[in-house]
């Protein structure tokens, strides 16, 4: 599923809808770890950078892709999902359920210059307070519980 015209063919289906999301994530000098939300386009609230599932593309390859265009951060994306949360999403002609698989992103990079950089706000913050920010229950229990597994196997 590649657009949202067949996410909402599929909900008016009664079909579940699904989305991948990154959370990316840094380390600061002192250990500590901080996660990067950006701001929503239209309301504007603070979310995780996600998206569509993208033809030919892994689930965490299309969340790391993501977070390049809505965050304009760069980094290596963890092979298993950190967890899943749904949400409510707003289109144009009403709301419909999407379910999120979500994936670490380990950010080697921040770039000044990104493709949603005039539509976004981001900031770095520890998961506690970043889970303060977010509406969806679900996804706010997991950055307020998050931990970092050791480095996934080659």
């Amino acid at each position: 599923m590649a657009t949202k015209k067949k996410a909402v063919r599929k909900a008016k289906k009664g079909q579940r809808i699904r989305q991948v999301a990154a959370i990316p994530f840094r380390l600061r000098d002192d250990g500590s770890l901080e996660v990067l939300l950006v701001t929503s386009r239209t309301t504007r609230r603070f979310i995780v950078p996600k998206g569509w599932p993208m033809k030919g593309k892994s689930g965490r390859k299309a969340a790391t892709i993501e977070a390049q265009e809505e965050a304009g951060v760069l980094g290596k994306s963890r092979k298993q999902p950190a967890g899943t949360y749904s949400y409510w999403k707003r289109m144009t002609n009403g709301f419909i359920r999407v379910d999120v698989t979500v994936y670490l992103l380990a950010v080697t990079e921040e770039l000044a210059d990104w493709q949603e950089a005039a539509n976004r706000q981001r900031a770095w913050l520890p998961p506690a307070d970043a889970s303060l920010l977010i509406d969806e229950p679900d996804l706010s229990t997991l950055l307020r519980d998050l931990t970092i597994p050791a480095a996934d196997p080659a």
